[in-house]
């Protein structure tokens, strides 16, 4: 049998139920589309269930745990654990199931367990069994009540009405009606309980309740389909005959059944019923007959009314007869105690109309039998009246109907929980106008008469009052304040009873012949009362005070009167009308007579009734300003202490007296109903002023004192009042609490005088709470206690009396610390500035107190346990969560709170359900608005806001470091180190529910269906709370991996929620935007964590997801991408694409963003002057929990009413509704404004998201999983579309900035992308559409739409331009050619150069200029403005652009532009401003930096402008040289001392050493003097000429750095720099400049461009010298004295003039480095050409030079590895060639001044001659030296040198244009050697 059977893991018996249940009220009650369709396969499905109601399945499953059993949707047999097949056989035994079915429920029981911490799997398993019937029994009631039928309708489709309605006819013919029956007498709570007890199926108080509540709810529905389906359609006759046997033998358990009693023509039924009820058996519950027997009364007088009664005449004739036995059975009575009392008849309102149509239909439909009854009563009134006056007993036989009628009426309508007011019936409301013409027409006007009904009911009501007998007084009245009982009601009630009372003209004798039912006669007897009670009021002193004298009031009249009393009650606390005419009624004057009542000796009971009258004229807040000065006159509560007397008065005597030895305490209660009433009205502040210090602190201390403290020591009679009488308390407590605000002026102590003498005035009564509750006193203490008492008898489940009102003061006393907590902060902060002498401590602090009861320190964590009973009491949870909150926001309470929450397993087990169970509820609803009237939408709104609040917490905790309460309740170690947690699913290795599964399980729900999670839209604002505790999470380092390998693994989190993106949500843009933004920020931490450890498919499918373009296929489950990936071409994505392409995930995302905003109008005022209340409106803002600047409404309110309430005048008064409708403006107008400033911060928010996400993709993701064609496309498709949002009219300028941010990086990774596309390619690979994969169509769309934002942006938004300066400078890059490898090979010639086609490089450049120059001087206008002032990195920025486009602007434009409109000037005349912020740069202490970079990035563009001889002519002109000569910064060179300049090294190594500093200035200056002199040329001496001036004015340091001995990179640089310009300034006069020029730092740095630049400037400059002096060599002028040796030793400076041999030297040096270099040339070249070939080695060695740090060569791709090698090769190549162009130079240069110097030494120089001298001074030429100088020169000049320095010729020069020089000089030295030899 095992074999074929397959276990369900949902369990048969309850899974599929629950989502009958689903589908039944989708379809009937939240009419969700498709649903009837699904509805119609469910109940196809479920068809058996409802023929078998509640049967249970059988079969067997013995050998499961020795074959082993199938489990659906797994493979193969799974053997079952002994133990489990034990408790299946337990299970079946115990429902009388199958052990297949029972084996289920304990499988899905094990499965749902995390839900239900602290069970087994058994004791789940029982609840889902009980839940699967009630599943069942709901589901059934539902269809039933969705019926076609005659009562109600539920307004559904014909559609599902017509299914609904054939699928039950069919349960119906099946007899569902015995079923049901049968069920009903079967089922009981008891008898579950007794089976589930033996078996051990209970578990702890909560799963006793929970069973308890399913078995009700089960029976219950059940019950109910019987009566939704006898109101809807007729019940057959067997079914109505069963339905009466069942009645006979209920008992008092009264079932909700009654009246199910259809009415039908059918005479047989008829018949059947009318004998089934005539015969005389009894039933078990005579009431519940009684009702039946009325009821059918009823109907056959219905039926005998009807055209079709005629048939059945026969039994309608009994209808009286029958109505006699039901009266006889007191019907009336059992319907008030046995329905009314019963705790299910309140819920539900079709009882309610139902009982309301038997008692009106009664009254109606048997007039006889009333008029009967009441003269019955009359009889009987006499007969009581005689036996009284004969002092004899009164007879026994008395009925009561009437009075049990009455009463059951005033019971009945003075309940209204759905406030129908069906009591309205009962009034005609044209009563008052019937008298004046009989036909109903009054003035012409036709009244519409009411209906008969309403007619009879109201006389009724009038007839019972006129010569009323006593014994009915008091029913009638308490029927009148049953009817009385409603806005409306209560104002008919209150005309009735003025009509009644004589016409006021009469004397008041007169009065008391009027009815005995009407004001006047009440009140005239309260005032006789008043008038008799005072004689007898003893004097203060006597002590017979204790035991007062009851004379004047017997018994009867004390209830008579308490009667009227409360109708009083009930008609002013409805009508304010009549509060108003009653209390300034001038004759009555009600309130003085109750008052004066109070004073006088009657019973408690008496004076709590008029205590709860006074209340409620207490209501207007007109009468409670003079009913506080009336109490405080009578002295209830003696508030002025007499001297002399030492007995206390009023009600703190009676109280501690009188109540306290009776142990019943009406009176305190209605006190403090009183004094809570006037508390909610008005407090006057100078209440008892004269006779005391004026205030509310003696009815304060009197409360606390005397009724809070004291109340658990007192004897309670009836258990119930102790909790009523703290509740009544509390209430006042949280009244004043609330309406307290901490003023400054509570915090200083003033004096008032009284009676001449000065006493302390009374603090506000909420300052002296706040000041109890902020020190650990008996107030406080109590509170907490109470707390406790609380949670202990919540914990127990069961019901006890009083039960409501101790929850109802555990939720005060709730509220109480809540807002201690909420104003502590205000309270203490005033307290510290007022320097009082108050000592108070933090409530949070004294929270952490020892309990008095536990004897631990738990008062939090007892708090924290109403949480746990949220289920049952939402509000006091709220209040929980609220508390806590407040508390988590104190870091070191957290870690504290922690210990106490995990401290004992099984509290911390409890705690964390709490939390857990308020996340999970399913009632709550957002959107929802605080009214009182529809309590379901209250208690849901209360759900929502706890779950607000518990995320709240979350988010608030994990900001902190260290151990923290989020850490505990989501589910994290914090007793070992966080990032260890392994979060699992919840059930899974012990791992309970925590409230981050709770939190998931939130967002997840509908993430698999298409319209996505369903959540999104059901609770926008918890969603986006929800999003962002995961952002937290993720975010924060210690929990980030845990969380995020959780949410990768066993949820799929972001991918499946990434696939719904974008979420709109029409009518809450602002959460929505919020919710997309925690998203997006935690997909790109998830990006870059999988990119960082490598795990490439999960990166590359939120990727896909994200970008693709393609319609989405489904992915495989790896995230493994199929065929589709390669087979997208790049023809794929040309602009003509094809039609099938979708939007890109990340554009729609940004689509959803609204770039426009509307700003509110400006206010438009009468009376308030503007300025003053934008004024005050600035002064309400603050910043919100978000941190967002909003404006205090209700504040901005409190201020506004205050300004209009400090008015004075009558015109003032005028003007008050005008005033208030204009503050109601403004307020409006805040709110609009509050809404946009959010509105645009989410808009931000999300902007700034989505930055960061696309920044994320395209710079941390591995660049291999998106190829380049593919990036530039996205990127260019993000660009264009952030462009058009942004440049759109109607753009908000608050996002632009991210907007630029976004354009900056978006460029600069497409600019890199393109170059190392085309780095990768080669540059050939220029494809016929543009550059490389994008467009050139689509690089210049970009380009405009960049110019467009800088010109859109204005004069202001200088920093965003800065931004995009950036990007434009990026863009322009993509347009630079790349340095190419020098290769040396023998260049194409010019001509061809000149010819050849454009390549793509200068294509793009040339495009780029014409869109530039298309924006014309606009664009100009703007950067050069820019250039020249404002924020500095603006400045560079826009330098850095003008040195770009000048640099490819060939036509000189920008230049032109930058001349004539003086911007040029301008920059070269701030050279003298930047001297002075230089010279400070120069100090040992390094300052800001800002200045040295500014000027770079000046002298950069001026050294561009000076590139041109038009430019430098320009330069020269606005006196640039004259400038830098100015500067005096060049003078401050600082001394390198070794050592000190190591010491002021910055240790970063970012800030450079003073020298380095010094240098950063001088080699700009030097550059640009370099450009100068080249661009102007030889021809322009005056160029020459200035810079020899600047050489001459600062020639200190000029001689320093020729002297230097330092031969680090910097100061060759400097050399080199400084001897270009000498060599190019070189006139006669400059001669002793260069004199000792030091050699040793020509010749010790082997290989270094700068020591060879420097050799060559030297060389150039000793051949401009030899040139300048003379063309002729005879004239010409000698440098090098005549010796051909080599000095020995280059590095020690001879004084004597440098030999020729030196020079030698330097040839033959420079020949071998030639060929050195030129090997080393080859060589690079080489690797270059088979890159792809070199060992991995070579590869790694070459990159090591370009990456920073030991591992990180390790850590880049292959690809890259390859670029950086490239990159590499190509600048060792070049490096080589420029060396060899040098090497090159200095031979020729050499070879040049050799020839010179040895013609005039061997051609001309004769020894005597005497002009020698002037030549080289101090130097003789001497005979022998021309000989020495010949032979050493042959020996040295030798073949193999020769041989080589044509070699070099051949190698290099012959590409060059000075082809054969080298073996023209080499010819003639050797012709000159050998020449004089001969």
């Amino acid at each position: 049998m095992a074999s074929q059977m397959a276990v369900n893991s949902g369990a048969s018996l309850w899974g599929p139920l629950k989502e009958l249940l689903e589908a039944v009220e989708g379809a009937i009650w939240r009419r969700q589309p498709e649903s009837v369709h699904l509805l119609d396969l469910q109940l196809k499905k479920h068809k058996p269930n409802f023929l078998s109601l509640f049967k249970n399945p059988r079969e067997k499953v013995r050998k499961a745990s020795t074959e082993g059993i199938a489990i659906q949707g797994q493979q193969g047999a799974r053997l079952l654990p002994e133990t489990l097949i034990t408790e299946t056989f337990i299970l079946s035994d115990l429902f009388d199931l199958g052990e297949l079915a029972a084996l289920e429920l304990l499988l899905a029981g094990e499965h749902q367990q995390p839900h239900f911490p602290g069970l087994s799997r058994g004791l789940v398993a029982v609840l889902l069994y009980w839940d699967g019937k009630r599943c069942v029994a709901n589901s059934l009631r539902s269809l039933i009540q969705s019926r076609h039928g005659k009562t109600f309708t539920l307004d559904l489709s014909p559609e599902l009405v017509s299914l609904t309605t054939r699928f039950t006819d069919e349960l119906m013919a099946q007899g569902l009606t015995k079923q049901i029956l049968n069920l009903i007498s079967d089922i009981s709570v008891t008898h579950e309980f007794e089976r589930l007890q033996k078996e051990r199926g209970l578990g702890n108080e909560k799963h006793r309740k929970e069973v308890s509540d399913l078995i009700k709810e089960c029976r219950q529905s059940l019950a109910e389909c019987l009566f939704a389906w006898a109101c809807q359609s007729p019940l057959s006759k067997d079914d109505t005959l069963a339905l009466i046997g069942h009645l006979e033998t209920v008992t008092a358990e009264a079932d909700d059944l009654l009246h199910a009693l259809p009415l039908l023509t059918e005479k047989q039924y008829v018949a059947a019923v009318h004998s089934r009820l005539m015969d005389g058996q009894g039933w078990k519950l005579p009431g519940l007959q009684a009702v039946v027997q009325l009821g059918w009364a009823l109907s056959l007088r219905g039926l005998s009314q009807l055209p079709q009664g005629a048939a059945l005449v026969e039994f309608t004739e009994a209808d009286e007869a029958l109505t006699d036995q039901s009266l006889l059975g007191g019907v009336f009575l059992f319907l008030t105690e046995g329905i009314l009392g019963s705790d299910g008849f309140s819920q539900e309102e079709f009882y309610t109309r139902r009982l309301h149509s038997l008692i009106t239909d009664f009254l109606a439909l048997m007039p006889m039998k009333v008029k009967q009854m009441r003269n019955r009563a009359d009889e009987d009134a006499r007969l009581i009246h005689m036996a009284l006056q004969m002092g004899s007993e009164p007879p026994s036989s008395l009925r009561k109907d009437l009075d049990h009628l009455m009463i059951l009426i005033g019971e009945f309508y003075g309940k209204d929980p759905f406030e129908l007011e069906l009591a309205l019936e009962f009034w005609c409301p044209s009563e008052s106008l019937q008298h004046t013409s009989l036909s109903g027409t009054f003035l012409g006007v036709h009244l519409q008469r009411p209906p008969h009904k309403q007619v009879v009911l109201s006389k009724f009501v009038r007839q019972m009052g006129d010569l009323l007998p006593a014994t009915l007084y008091i029913p009638y009245l308490r029927m009148l304040n049953g009817l009385a009982n409603g806005p409306q009601c209560s104002h008919y009630c209150f005309s009735l009873l003025k009509t009644n009372g004589a016409p006021h003209g009469e004397t008041r004798q007169a009065a008391v012949s009027g009815s005995i039912v009407s004001w006047e006669h009440f009140f005239h007897s309260l005032m006789l009362y008043h008038e008799n009670l005072r004689r007898d009021v003893p004097s203060v002193d006597s002590t017979q005070y204790r035991h007062p004298p009851i004379r004047g009031i017997t018994q009867r009249e004390l209830e008579g009167l308490t009667a009227f009393l409360q109708l009083l009650t009930t008609i002013i606390t409805w009508s304010e009308n009549a509060r108003l005419a009653l209390c300034e009624h001038p004759q009555w004057t009600p309130v003085v007579v109750m008052l004066g009542l109070l004073q006088c000796s009657v019973q408690p009971v008496l004076k709590a009734q008029v205590l709860h009258a006074l209340a409620a004229f207490g209501k207007s807040p007109e009468i409670a300003a003079s009913l506080w000065q009336s109490l405080e006159y009578t002295q209830i509560l003696q508030t002025v202490k007499v001297p002399g007397h030492r007995q206390a008065a009023g009600i703190e005597v009676e109280l501690n007296e009188i109540e306290s030895s009776c142990e019943e305490y009406p009176l305190t209660r209605a006190f403090c109903h009183l004094i809570s009433t006037l508390v909610e009205s008005a407090l006057p502040v100078n209440l008892g002023a004269g006779l005391r210090a004026p205030g509310f602190q003696p009815y304060l201390d009197f409360l606390r004192d005397s009724v809070f403290l004291a109340f658990p020591t007192r004897a309670y009679r009836r258990p119930a009042e102790k909790w009523e009488v703290v509740d009544a308390v509390l209430e006042v407590f949280h009244k004043l609490l609330r309406e307290y605000e901490p003023q400054p002026s509570d915090f200083l102590q003033e004096m008032v005088e009284l009676q001449g003498e000065q006493v302390p005035a009374h603090k506000p009564p909420g300052h002296s709470l706040m000041f109890h509750l902020l020190n650990d006193s008996p107030t406080l203490s109590l509170c907490l206690g109470l707390l406790e008492e609380g949670a202990r008898q919540l914990d127990t489940y069961a019901a006890f009396p009083g039960k409501k009102q101790l929850e109802s003061a555990v939720l005060h006393c709730l509220s109480l610390l809540e807002l201690t907590l909420q104003k502590e902060v205000t309270f203490m902060d005033l307290l510290r500035e007022s320097q009082a002498s108050l000592i108070v401590s933090t409530l949070e602090q004294l929270l952490q107190g020892v309990s008095a009861q536990s004897r631990k320190a738990d008062h939090i964590t007892t708090i924290a346990r109403y949480l746990y009973h949220s289920s049952s009491n939402p509000e006091a949870a709220f209040q929980s969560a609220k508390i806590l909150r407040h508390i988590t926001r104190y870091p070191n309470i957290q870690a504290r709170l922690v210990g106490d929450f995990t401290h004992v397993q099984a509290v911390s087990e409890k705690l964390m359900a709490g939390f857990v169970e308020c996340l999970d509820n399913e009632e709550s609803q957002e959107g929802v608005t605080m009214d009182n009237s529809d309590p379901e939408k209250r208690v849901a709104k209360i759900r929502h806001e706890t779950k607000i609040h518990i995320l709240n917490l979350l988010i608030t905790s994990l900001e902190l470091n260290g151990t923290n309460l989020a850490l505990y309740l989501l589910g994290y170690e914090v007793k070992k180190p966080v990032s260890s947690t392994n979060l699992q699913d919840p059930g899974v290795l012990g791992c309970p529910r925590s409230c981050l599964h709770a939190i998931l399980s939130l967002l997840q729900r509908g993430s698999e269906s298409r319209s996505g999670p369903v959540f999104i839209k059901q609770a926008p604002q918890l969603a986006e709370l929800c999003y962002q505790v995961i952002h937290q999470l993720c975010a924060c380092p210690d929990t980030s991996g845990p969380t995020m390998r959780y949410l990768r693994t066993s949820q799929d989190f972001l991918y499946s929620h990434l696939q719904h993106l974008p979420f709109i949500l029409p009518e809450n843009e602002i959460a929505a935007l919020s919710q997309m933004s925690w998203l997006m920020k935690t997909t790109a931490i998830e990006l870059r964590v999988t990119s960082l450890n490598r795990q490439r498919s999960h990166t590359q499918k939120l990727l896909n997801l994200l970008l693709d373009d393609q319609p989405h296929t489904v992915h495989s489950a790896d995230g493994e991408t199929g065929m589709e990936e390669d087979s997208r071409s790049v023809s794929g994505f040309l602009h003509f694409g094809t039609s099938s392409k979708v939007r890109r995930r990340l554009l729609s995302v940004l689509d959803a963003i609204d770039f426009s905003q509307e700003a509110p109008e400006l206010l438009q005022l009468d009376f308030f002057e503007r300025t003053q209340i934008e004024h005050v409106i600035t002064n309400c803002e603050h910043v919100n929990e978000q941190g967002h600047t909003v404006c205090n409404v209700k504040l901005l309110h409190r201020v506004l009413v205050a300004e209009i309430n400090a008015l004075q005048g009558m015109a003032a008064i005028g003007q008050r509704p005008l005033l208030l409708e204009e503050v109601n403006s403004i307020l409006q107008q805040v709110v609009e404004r509050n809404r946009v400033r959010l509105s645009l911060s989410a808009k931000r928010h999300a902007l700034q998201s989505w930055r960061s996400l696309v920044e994320t993709i395209l710079t941390a993701c591995p660049s291999e999983l998106i190829p380049a064609d593919q990036r530039q496309l996205i990127i260019r498709d993000l660009l264009l579309d952030l462009h058009d949002k942004v440049l759109s009219e109607d753009a908000a300028g608050e996002l632009m900035p991210i907007v630029a941010g976004a354009v900056f990086t978006l460029t600069a990774h497409l600019s890199q992308s393109v170059l190392s596309e085309q780095q990768a390619v080669g540059p050939e690979a220029g494809s016929v559409s543009g550059f490389s994969s994008i467009a050139n169509s689509a690089l210049h769309l970009i380009l405009r739409k960049l110019l467009d934002f800088i010109l859109c942006t204005g004069g202001g938004f200088q920093r965003l331009r800065a931004h995009l300066y950036g990007a434009l400078l990026y863009y322009l890059q993509i347009a630079q050619k790349p340095e190419e490898p020098e290769t040396l090979q023998t260049g194409t010639s010019m001509w061809e150069r000149l010819t050849a086609p454009e390549d793509c490089f200068s294509k793009l450049q040339r495009e780029n200029l014409a869109i530039i120059e298309s924006y014309g001087t606009a664009l100009m206008e703007v950067v050069c403005r820019d250039a020249c002032d404002g924020h500095e990195i603006g400045r560079m920025l826009a330098l850095a652009v003008l040195d770009r486009v000048l640099s490819i602007d060939r036509q000189c434009q920008w230049l032109l532009y930058l001349c004539n409109s003086g911007y040029l000037r301008v920059l070269v005349e701030s050279l003298k401003q930047d001297d002075a912020a230089l010279q400070t740069l120069l100090t040992p202490q390094p300052p800001l930096l800002k200045p040295l970079y500014m000027y770079e990035s000046k002298m950069a563009l001026l050294t561009r402008v000076a590139k041109t001889a038009q430019g430098a002519m320009e330069l020269l002109r606005c006196g640039l040289v004259g400038q830098l000569v100015e500067c005096q910064v060049f003078h401050m060179l600082p001394h390198n001392d070794g050592l000190r300049g190591f010491g002021q090294r910055d240790p970063s190594g970012f800030i450079p050493s003073p020298l380095e500093r010094y240098r950063q200035i001088l080699l700009p200056t030097l550059r640009l003097l370099q450009v100068i002199l080249t661009s102007t040329g030889a021809q322009h001496q005056q160029g020459a000429a200035q810079v020899l001036q600047w050489l001459i004015v600062h020639s200190d340091v000029v001689q320093s750095i020729l002297h230097g001995q330092d031969i680090s990179m910097g100061a060759l640089h400097e050399l080199s720099l400084l001897t270009g310009i000498i060599s190019k300034t070189a006139l006669p006069g400059a001669l002793e400049l260069g004199q000792e020029i030091n050699s040793n730092a020509l010749m010790e740095v082997k290989g270094h461009v700068s020591r060879f630049q420097i050799c060559a400037n030297i060389m150039e400059y000793c051949q401009t010298l030899l040139l300048q002096s003379s063309y002729e060599a005879q004239f010409s002028l000698c440098l090098f004295s005549p010796s051909a040796s080599e000095p020995a030793d280059v590095s020690v400076p001879s004084a004597r003039v440098p030999s020729l041999g030196l020079v030698f030297l330097l040839l033959k040096n420079s020949t071998g480095d030639f060929f050195r270099f030129h090997d080393s040339h080859r060589q690079s070249l080489s690797k270059l050409e088979r890159l792809e070939q070199l060992p991995p080695d070579e590869l790694k060695e070459l990159c090591q030079s370009l990456v920073c740090g030991s591992g990180g060569v390790e850590n880049i791709s292959s690809v890259q590895r390859n670029v950086l090698a490239k990159r590499r090769l190509v600048q060792l190549l070049n490096n080589r060639a420029k060396l060899l162009s040098l090497c090159s130079y200095i031979i020729e240069t050499c070879l040049f001044v050799i020839w010179r110097h040895l013609e005039f030494y061997l051609l001309y120089c004769t020894p005597t001659d005497p002009k020698d001298a002037l030549l080289l001074p101090g130097y003789r030429v001497e005979a022998e030296d021309r000989v020495h100088l010949q032979s050493d020169m042959s020996s040295s000049f030798s073949e193999p040198l020769m041989r080589r320095l044509l070699e070099v010729e051949g190698l290099y020069s012959k590409s060059r244009s000075r082809h054969t020089f080298i073996q023209a000089l080499t010819r003639r030295i050797r012709g000159l050697l050998h020449h004089t030899k001969g």
